[in-house]
């Protein structure tokens, strides 16, 4: 008699899907940050090719994906850093060889662009546009110049009433080193108002919480289609902050201090713009 075995169905391979989040989980080794950049990474690809079997996918899927993100207008350190994450996910189930690492799966040539942070116009007519649970995360990166994460990542405990100002945790930050921002009145106070009674806080709890950096980038990406304005990012924030520190005099290892970057020649050469406008937002009037 035949051995009842080699009746058995055979094991399917994993969704794409279904391996990244499995690659997801075993990555306790990064930083809260990565791990939010890594989801971000994944995001993109899995419209593509999320649904197929990981051992069916080929190189030539991956350079379809690699052509629908630049078809679709995103940048090329964006479609790097998917196009890692999705070679990482199929060295993690041992896939020989790896078709995201293939010598035909080529990123896109793209010229270097000088980065042209939003003007204070801009950002404002974006606010009105998105979902107010939204607005006080685009304020915060506007003022703070924070990495997108800090959203994500930022807790009631870091909130520091009595001298309105809130920590960034090391893992949001360029250096791995906390530091204090301190705030305008004005958004102090919207923050304050969303607060729940001190004895009902949480501490652990997000100070964002109706908020998201996933979320918020696409909320931002929507409201500038919907103004007809140039689309700007979250970390384009980040940029324009800088510039402006820089345009008012603040030296370099002060600016470099207050986004948390550790290297000054970086922060000098890369998040300095020549600005279409030097305004700050009009924080009162948005937060009326």
């Amino acid at each position: 008699m035949p051995e009842r075995e080699a009746f058995a169905e055979p094991t399917l391979a994993p969704t794409f899907a279904e391996a990244a989040e499995r690659w997801r989980a075993s990555r306790v080794d990064v930083a809260a940050a990565t791990t939010i950049q890594h989801r971000t990474a994944l995001n993109r690809a899995l419209p593509y090719i999320g649904a197929e079997r990981l051992d069916e996918l080929t190189s030539q899927d991956v350079a379809e994906l690699i052509g629908g993100l630049h078809a679709a207008g995103k940048s090329r350190e964006s479609i790097r850093k998917t196009r890692t994450a999705v070679a990482m996910v199929f060295d993690h189930e041992r896939i020989t060889p790896n078709p995201a690492r293939d010598a035909s799966v080529k990123l896109p040539r793209e010229e270097p662009q000088e980065v042209q942070p939003p003007s204070a116009a801009d950002v404002e007519m974006v606010y009105r546009l998105i979902p107010a649970k939204h607005r006080l995360a685009l304020l915060w990166l506007d003022w703070s110049g924070a990495r997108v994460a800090s959203i994500d990542l930022t807790q009631l405990g870091d909130y520091d009433e009595s001298r309105r100002r809130v920590r960034l945790r090391a893992a949001t930050t360029k250096t791995r080193r906390a530091l204090w921002v301190e705030l305008p009145p004005e958004l102090a106070e919207a923050i304050e108002a969303t607060l729940p009674h001190r004895r009902f806080r949480d501490p652990e709890a997000r100070l964002f919480a109706d908020s998201g950096a996933d979320a918020l980038r696409t909320a931002i990406t929507k409201g500038c289609k919907a103004a007809g304005i140039p689309l700007f990012s979250p970390h384009d924030l980040r940029h324009r902050r800088v510039s402006l520190l820089h345009l008012r005099g603040v030296p370099w290892a002060r600016i470099g201090e207050f986004v948390g970057q550790r290297n000054l020649a970086v922060t000098a050469n890369t998040y300095s713009h020549v600005l279409i406008d030097e305004a700050e937002l009009d924080y009162a009037g948005l937060l009326v």
